[in-house]
């Protein structure tokens, strides 16, 4: 995520007179970020750029070729990056950070416009963040025993996991989510 938000940049703000009402909603974001101190909180941006993949764009081969890694973060993932900037021109989401901006936009299952390219945004980056060259295989340790305990083996996971992909219109993009906690 740092990666993230140090390839985020702050442009110039849209004109004044697109939506008058969103200069008091970024100073009332801004007082509520104030005694936050992660480096996410604490960026206020307006627009995105694309952020590179952490590898070079080769180094999945052969599960993913380059020329797909090409089309798919130049291009796929870039479209959604120009949409969204485009539309934050003039938009009372100009100002938010992405999550805000998506957790915003969803607007309680009503999504408004933005949200699509902000949440494609953001799952592009997830997506780009979540592989990396010469890894796979089996987990271990406590993820493994999650799975096992969940799923019976990681064979029976592995098999419904590519199925639960396959049954879904698109990418198919499926995610294992594992959530811990620790007690003090």
């Amino acid at each position: 995520m740092a990666a993230f938000a140090s390839a985020l940049g702050i442009l110039p703000s849209p004109p004044a007179s697109a939506y008058p009402q969103q200069r008091r909603l970024r100073s009332v974001k801004r007082e509520q970020m104030q005694g936050c101190r992660s480096r996410r909180c604490s960026k206020v941006v307006s627009y995105y750029g694309l952020i590179t993949p952490p590898y070079k764009l080769d180094a999945l081969e052969p599960y993913m070729s380059k020329r797909t890694v090409e089309l798919h973060w130049g291009k796929h993932h870039q479209n959604y990056v120009d949409g969204l900037n485009k539309q934050l021109a003039t938009s009372m989401f100009y100002g938010y950070t992405l999550e805000e901006l998506i957790k915003e936009g969803y607007n309680n299952g009503n999504p408004l416009p933005e949200y699509n390219n902000a949440a494609q945004v953001w799952n592009h980056h997830f997506f780009w963040e979540s592989m990396q060259p010469e890894s796979g295989g089996s987990p271990e340790g406590g993820v493994l025993q999650q799975i096992e305990k969940d799923f019976g083996s990681f064979t029976n996971f592995r098999e419904e996991f590519i199925c639960s992909a396959l049954s879904l219109l698109g990418s198919g993009w499926v995610w294992l989510v594992c959530k811990f906690f620790i007690l003090f």
